[in-house]
C-alpha cells in the first residue's frame, strides 16, 4: 500500500516523488520511459535555486533575447544581473527522476491505463513496459501530472476534459559550430510572426552543442514542420543536422479546480500550468508538483479530502497576478501581425526590458517603480487605440 501514486514522472512528476519521499511517505511514480517533450528548455535562476539544480545541467546560459517583428525588425534585449538557463529535457528530465529515485521513490516504467475503486481500496493499474502485462498498485492518494490531455484530469477531476491547449513543435538540431548572423549561443531568438504563428511565437534557443527551433499554434489546419523548416530557413540553420522532432500540446489556462474531492489531484500541464503569453512552464510544472505534494501530504495527515484544494490555493496565492498579466497581453498582442509589430516596439522601452526580465528571473510582478509602469500602461494604450505608428517605440 502506498501513501501516494505519482502518475507521470515529467519535471512536475518526479518534483511531487521527490518532496514526498524526502518528507517520509511511501511514493511511487509511474513513468513511461523515452518520452520526450517539445520544450525551449528555458529555467529561471529562481528554478535553479528553489530545486537545487546543479551546473551541469544547465547546457547553456543566455546573456541576451531577441525579439523578431513580422517585418523582420529586431529588438535585442540584454538580461541585466542574471541570465537564462537552458536545458536538454531529454538529460534533464532524467535527472530529476534518477534524484527522486534516489530520495526513495518507487520508479514504475510503465502507461497508466486507469484507476480502480473496490472494497479493498483505491488502484492504480499500468501495463508494464518490460512485461506488457497489466498490473495493479494500491493507494491512498493519485496526483496526476501525466501532462497536457491528461487521462487522470479527463477522468477524474471536473473540466479536466476541457483545458484549452496549444500544439507545439520542435526540432532539435546540431547548432553550427560559429555563431552567424541568424544564431548566438548565447542568445534566444523569439520571432512574432503570423507567418510561422498564426498566434503564438515560434523561437530559436540555444543548447549548447544542439539548439531547439520551434512554434506552437492554437489555430487547427496550420502545418507545424512546414513552418519550423521556414523558420530554420529565415534563421540560416536550415542546414543544420536534425537529430530528433517532438510535438505534444501546452495547456494555456490553470483549470478552475486540480482534485475530485476524493483522491486525485492535479500538477503541473495536467493542471494548466504554462504561463500565457511566454509559454513557459518548467519552473511552473517544478512548483505544480511541489505544492500538489504539500497537499497531500496535508490530506494524508489529517485525514482531510478537503486539503487537496491546497495545491491550486497555494500555487495561485503566488502566481495569480504573473498569469493573469500574461494573459491579457497575449489576449492584446498575439491576435494580428500589426498587433505583433506594436508589440515588438514596445519592447524597445528600455523600462519594459528591465521589468520583464526582473519577473521572470524571480517570478513575481515587479512593483518597485510605480512610474514605470505608468510610462509603460500609457504607451500600451496608445499602441493597442492605434495612437501612434506601429513602429513608435
Amino acid at each position: 500500500m502506498y501513501d501516494v501514486i505519482v502518475v507521470g514522472g515529467g519535471p512536475s512528476g518526479a518534483t511531487a516523488a521527490e518532496d514526498l519521499a524526502r518528507s517520509g511517505h511511501k511514493v511511487a511514480f509511474i513513468d513511461r520511459a523515452g518520452k520526450i517533450k517539445p520544450c525551449g528548455g528555458a529555467v529561471p535562476p529562481r528554478l535553479i535555486r528553489d530545486f537545487h539544480i546543479p551546473d551541469e545541467q544547465i547546457v547553456a546560459r543566455i546573456s541576451t533575447a531577441r525579439m523578431i517583428s513580422p517585418t523582420g525588425r529586431r529588438v535585442d534585449i540584454p538580461i541585466e544581473n542574471g541570465y537564462v538557463g537552458m536545458v536538454d529535457r531529454e538529460h534533464f528530465d532524467e535527472f530529476l527522476r534518477v534524484r527522486a529515485e534516489g530520495a526513495g521513490a518507487d520508479r514504475i516504467t510503465g502507461t497508466y491505463t486507469g484507476i480502480e475503486r473496490n472494497d479493498s481500496g483505491t488502484h492504480v493499474n499500468y501495463r508494464c513496459k518490460a512485461s506488457g502485462e497489466t498490473k495493479s498498485l494500491s493507494t491512498r492518494l493519485i496526483i496526476g501530472a501525466d501532462g497536457a490531455r491528461s487521462n487522470v484530469g479527463r477522468h477524474e477531476v471536473p473540466g479536466g476534459d476541457k483545458i484549452p491547449y496549444v500544439i507545439a513543435y520542435h526540432e532539435i538540431i546540431e547548432a553550427p559550430a560559429e555563431a552567424g548572423p541568424g544564431y548566438d549561443p548565447a542568445r534566444c531568438d523569439v520571432i512574432y510572426d503570423g507567418a510561422i504563428s498564426p498566434d503564438f511565437y515560434g523561437w530559436v534557443f540555444p543548447h549548447g552543442a544542439q539548439a531547439s527551433v520551434g512554434m506552437g499554434t492554437e489555430v487547427p489546419g496550420v502545418d507545424l514542420k512546414q513552418a519550423t523548416a521556414a523558420l530554420r530557413v529565415a534563421s540560416g540553420l536550415e542546414h543544420c543536422r536534425t537529430i530528433r522532432r517532438e510535438g505534444a500540446p501546452i495547456p494555456l489556462k490553470p483549470l478552475d479546480k486540480w482534485d475530485n474531492g476524493h483522491d486525485v489531484v492535479l500538477a503541473g500541464d495536467a493542471a494548466g500550468v504554462v504561463a500565457p503569453s511566454s509559454g513557459e512552464g518548467i519552473y511552473y510544472a517544478m512548483v505544480g508538483g511541489r505544492v500538489a505534494a504539500t497537499a497531500a501530504a496535508a490530506c494524508l495527515t489529517s485525514g482531510r479530502a478537503s486539503d487537496l484544494q491546497l495545491a491550486r490555493k497555494l500555487f495561485m496565492r503566488e502566481h495569480k497576478g504573473v498569469f493573469r498579466v500574461l494573459g491579457a497581453m497575449q489576449r492584446a498582442y498575439y491576435r494580428s501581425d500589426e498587433r505583433r509589430e506594436r508589440f515588438v516596439s514596445l519592447c524597445h522601452d528600455v523600462d519594459v526590458q528591465r521589468l520583464t526580465f526582473e519577473a521572470y528571473m524571480n517570478k513575481a510582478l515587479v512593483k518597485a517603480r510605480p512610474l514605470a509602469h505608468l510610462k509603460i500602461g500609457i504607451k500600451n494604450l496608445a499602441h493597442l487605440t492605434g495612437l501612434v505608428a506601429v513602429t513608435r517605440t
